[in-house]
């Protein structure tokens, strides 16, 4: 009998519904395999975009959250502002300090022509033109340290470096330089040595009168009476104090000066440190020798004596402070005392302490001219009123130096 006739269906069509089935099952797999190929690629790298940006945006955002980076920008900013309020502050300190300087220099010459006129005593000629005189600047005032019984060293410097009358009064006028004999007043009050010196004052002009008693060992005291003075009459770059037994090449010391014009607080010489004599009866005695430590101690650094220059704030200082400023015995050792603590430039020139000739001629021949010259073993020139024409002429700048200088 045949599959049809008894009612059952035939294998073909038994077949044929599992192949489907599993056909079935295959295409809805490998749709799902595409679907998911085609889709997962630009999925994943959108999201990977999205985090990389997400993740800078937090880290940024972390960043401003977190409470040390933000301590720490606030710090740098706080720092920043710190230093300009310094730079500010250190300008402002120093604009004042150049107001407070030239206050005291004002007061300085009112206190010192107020005392002068509060006593009395007639400071000098010059003191009566002091008005007139401190309307120009002068480069510099050299002081030449004398004493009464140094009338022959004086003539002996009037008939060699110092400019005498109408020269002189053109080398004030056209070079801005003073020069003077600085002298006091003797014990007795208008004795026969003040009346001596007033009537050489009035013949030479070239004296400047000190309030103050001739003495050697007041020569500290005179020092500072002197600055006090000259910078209350004479408003100048620089003040300088020499010796009348030394000779001074007046051109070369306002090169040498004028080099140094635009700084402050300048203290110029040759430097030394000589040592503390504690014996007494010895020249230089120090009678304060304790004060600088066990016996064969050395002094500081100071300018010796025969020559010296002091910027025109420093000699302002010793006017206004000569009352507390203490008196060593030697002159040269008081000023390099009053200097200590103070904010100094110390200017060591040794053109300013060169030896009588041969030294200074040989020197002049090299063309490294001397400024002062004498005798190391005099402390100055070994009977400078007959030695002194002679020093002068072999180691001399020449009057024409003078003349065609330009300061």
């Amino acid at each position: 009998m045949s599959w049809k006739s008894r009612g059952e269906p035939s294998p073909r069509s038994v077949i044929s519904k599992k192949w489907t089935l599993l056909l079935c099952l295959g295409c809805f797999c490998a749709g799902m395999l595409f679907t998911n190929r085609m889709w997962t690629v630009p999925e994943n790298k959108g999201i990977t975009r999205r985090t990389a940006m997400e993740e800078e945006q937090l880290k940024l955002v972390s960043e401003g959250c977190n409470p040390k980076a933000l301590h720490q920008k606030e710090v740098k900013r706080e720092n920043k502002d710190i230093f300009g309020e310094v730079s500010k502050t250190h300008n402002a300190i120093q604009t004042l300090d150049k107001t407070i300087s030239n206050l005291e220099m004002e007061l300085a010459a009112a206190r010192a022509t107020q005392e002068s006129i509060r006593s009395g005593s007639p400071l000098s000629g010059d003191s009566k033109t002091t008005d007139s005189s401190r309307k120009r600047r002068y480069l510099m005032v050299v002081g030449i340290n004398t004493a009464f019984s140094s009338r022959k060293r004086r003539d002996s410097v009037r008939a060699t470096w110092m400019p005498q009358g109408e020269k002189r009064k053109r080398l004030e006028e056209e070079k801005g330089i003073i020069i003077r004999f600085v002298i006091g007043h003797g014990a007795t009050s208008g004795g026969i040595l003040d009346r001596a010196v007033e009537a050489e004052d009035r013949k030479h002009g070239d004296l400047l009168r000190l309030d103050h008693v001739e003495g050697y060992l007041e020569l500290s005291a005179k020092t500072k009476i002197y600055f006090a003075t000259a910078v209350a009459t004479w408003d100048a770059d620089f003040y300088v104090k020499v010796d009348d037994d030394v000779h001074v090449n007046i051109a070369t010391l306002g090169e040498t000066l004028v080099r140094h014009r635009k700084k402050q607080r300048l203290y110029i010489g040759c430097m030394k440190s000589g040592p503390v004599l504690a014996q007494k009866g010895v020249r230089y005695h120090e009678p304060e020798y304790w004060k600088f430590g066990e016996p064969g101690n050395k002094y500081f650094r100071h300018a010796t004596g025969q020559l010296y220059a002091i910027s025109k704030d420093l000699a302002t200082y010793i006017s206004i402070n000569q009352h507390v400023l203490h008196r060593y015995a030697n002159e040269d050792v008081s000023l390099g005392a009053w200097f200590i603590g103070l904010d100094v430039q110390h200017i060591d020139d040794r053109r300013l302490c060169c030896g009588t000739p041969p030294d200074c001629e040989w020197k002049a021949q090299a063309g490294n001219i001397c400024v002062a010259s004498f005798d190391w073993s005099c402390s100055g020139i070994c009977r400078s009123a007959e030695r002194i024409k002679e020093v002068h002429r072999r180691c001399g700048e020449g009057e024409n130096a003078l003349w065609s200088a330009s300061f």
